[in-house]
């Protein structure tokens, strides 16, 4: 894997002429990972797929990209709200898709090790519409960690989870995305308190920096250092809201 870049963005977006967020100023430390949280409608997924290169119908005014000057193009994985699996695929081929569309070899065998730290190994050979919301949403997951990019974009990667998975697909998502740049978006500001390195509250025109607490994530839930902060960050969210 090659190192994985700092990112940042300065500038402002609008949608139809109505502002989306901005002018605000945000970055991503190298190596690490960044929540982002805040109320709907502040432009938390429009940041994400920016950087993904998505055309939603966004106009930007202003830069982004990677620390390193290098393009994002082929370095970056993204992991959407809605999990996009193809209902007429298995989930071993849905796990495999990127390969498909690079028309690349899969690596079958990488990708049944993947579904089995997600607990889907014996779902392999199911279609989707035979799994339950928060299995689709870890084949999204699989899918998301199957491809390795040195920059990951998660948006609201467990909210279809029940507590129990969340808590182990949050552990297994921090030891395998270890090293890479990962931006985080959850409005669960306990997932934050547990996730993340550098932890951001966004509002239309702001971004508000909340240091966490000096202990390495994954953070132990029930902590007191963690629950304190989760209840600091609840505190700025309803001022924001």
């Amino acid at each position: 894997m090659t190192p994985a870049p700092a990112l940042h963005l300065s500038g402002s977006a609008r949608y139809d002429g109505a502002p989306v967020f901005g002018p605000l100023e945000f970055t991503a430390p190298a190596g690490t990972w960044t929540c982002l949280l805040g109320p709907s409608g502040v432009g938390k997924s429009t940041m994400l797929r920016l950087f993904a290169g998505l055309d939603s119908g966004v106009t930007f005014e202003g830069s982004l990209g990677a620390e390193d000057g290098a393009p994002l193009q082929d370095r970056i994985a993204l992991m959407a709200q809605s999990d996009l699996l193809l209902e007429w695929r298995t989930v071993l081929d849905n796990v495999t898709l990127g390969a498909a569309l690079r028309g690349a070899m899969p690596d079958t065998e990488r990708a049944l090790r993947v579904l089995t730290r997600v607990g889907l190994a014996d779902h392999a050979s199911k279609k989707p519409g035979a799994l339950s919301g928060g299995q689709r949403q870890r084949v999204a997951l699989a899918r998301t960690l199957m491809e390795d990019r040195p920059v990951v974009l998660l948006d609201e990667p467990f909210s279809a989870l029940d507590a129990r998975n969340r808590s182990l697909m949050q552990d297994l998502s921090a030891e395998l995305l270890a090293g890479r740049t990962v931006v985080q978006v959850t409005h669960d500001a306990a997932e934050a308190a547990r996730m993340g390195d550098k932890i951001l509250v966004m509002s239309q025109d702001r971004l508000t920096e909340v240091p966490p607490p000096a202990t390495t994530p994954p953070r132990q839930f029930d902590a007191p250092d963690t629950l304190v902060y989760q209840g600091q960050l609840l505190r700025l969210l309803m001022e924001t809201a």
